[in-house]
């Protein structure tokens, strides 16, 4: 594909909303439907969480979950089918030197079909109803270095907080644990997932790469989801995450890609 995403255009109003994979199948012999798979899509930005089932409670276990942040771009080539192409800004596990696209075809307007193009996977996606409606994203940058977003769809939203430095080139998180990188450093990206209930109770954390952060308020009931002026604000901004940024965060247009991800668009 060629361009740059940040220059692509807005996605599809089909795939906005949270879609949650039911369903993985790989040319390798994985069926996986146990992993907790959440594409949380806006106009432009996604953020992809992937915990696996049961729960991660060890180091090692941590260090399996998945997770990327960025930006979202579609397109039909001619003679061919759709294409999307997700643009990683971050990434729980390291940086990976293939690019992320799938072919698309929608089963119905609540189901789609994502297949590798290689052929070596197949994936199925179904949009959960609470997220269609309400649709909001804001890339966000802290003088600290880290990246991050806070994305809204319908009920639901996903915010979403790089490391403070990128990882070392390697296979998986366990590889550098393996390797004596330290704990603290490769657990430290956040993507938490949950529900705002439109500002009816307080925005409470259902699943996330931290675990002590399930059940935590994300921001008070008094954050209305539908007021971009509060989202925004400078002291909304400077509550989100478990470990919060000194000088909070700033809102910026464009994430910052790593070099691999420039050259590659």
């Amino acid at each position: 594909m060629s361009g740059s995403p940040l220059t692509s255009s807005p996605v599809p109003e089909r795939y906005l909303g949270v879609w949650q994979r039911t369903l993985l199948t790989t040319t390798g012999g994985v069926r996986d439907s146990s992993t907790q798979v959440y594409w949380t899509q806006t106009a432009r930005l996604f953020a992809d969480l992937r915990i696996p089932q049961p729960a991660p409670q060890s180091v090692r276990e941590l260090a399996t979950q998945a997770g990327f942040a960025g930006v979202t771009e579609i397109t039909e080539p001619a003679g061919s089918a759709e294409l999307c192409q997700w643009h990683r800004a971050f990434d729980v596990q390291p940086p990976r030197v293939s690019k992320d696209i799938g072919t698309m075809r929608f089963e119905h307007s609540e189901c789609v079909f994502e297949d590798g193009l290689d052929g070596s996977y197949h994936e199925v996606w179904e949009r959960l109803p609470d997220s269609i409606g309400r649709n909001w994203g804001q890339w966000l940058v802290a003088a600290d270095g880290r990246q991050g977003c806070l994305l809204l769809a319908g009920d639901y939203f996903v915010f979403a907080a790089s490391r403070h430095k990128p990882l070392p080139p390697a296979g998986s998180l366990l590889a550098l644990l393996e390797q004596g990188v330290c704990q603290v450093h490769l657990l430290e990206c956040e993507l938490s997932f949950g529900r705002h209930h439109h500002g009816k109770q307080p925005w409470q954390i259902e699943l996330s790469t931290i675990p002590e952060r399930i059940g935590q308020a994300l921001l008070p009931a008094t954050i209305d989801p539908d007021h971009a002026e509060q989202l925004c604000a400078v002291d909304t901004l400077a509550q989100l995450g478990h470990v919060l940024p000194i000088g909070g965060w700033r809102r910026r247009a464009n994430p910052i890609f790593p070099p691999a991800e420039e050259a590659l668009s």
